[in-house]
């Protein structure tokens, strides 16, 4: 599985951006899709995924202005962040989880203030 991320950049705090990532080769039905974040110095940590079936996961830092959705025909998978905060600004993976971690090349975002 080969995945190709796009989307990011630059916003002033409280502005929106949408990453779109997708898939190509062998995706399965019982894969999970996702985003995680990097930020300098830290762990990456998962932002939200979402199973075949729609069911979603978010961290708590991000519920009630991240949504992420999935597009199974296409298998693409997209986070749409809204009301973004300066402590936001990461590298961003696109994920698919499916027996073995595939990752994305990671795209930057950067939330001024």
């Amino acid at each position: 599985v080969q995945l190709v991320e796009s989307g990011g950049g630059l916003v002033q705090a409280g502005g929106s951006l949408r990453l779109s990532c997708t898939a190509s080769g062998d995706v399965l039905p019982g894969s999970i899709m996702g985003w995680y974040r990097q930020a300098p110095g830290k762990q990456r940590e998962l932002v939200a995924d979402i199973l075949r079936d729609g069911d979603t996961k978010y961290s708590d830092s991000v519920k009630g202005r991240f949504t992420i959705s999935r597009d199974n025909a296409k298998n693409t998978v997209t986070l749409q962040m809204n009301n973004l905060k300066p402590e936001d600004t990461s590298v961003y993976y696109c994920n698919v989880y499916q027996i073995f971690n595939f990752w994305g090349q990671g795209t930057q975002v950067t939330v001024s203030s």
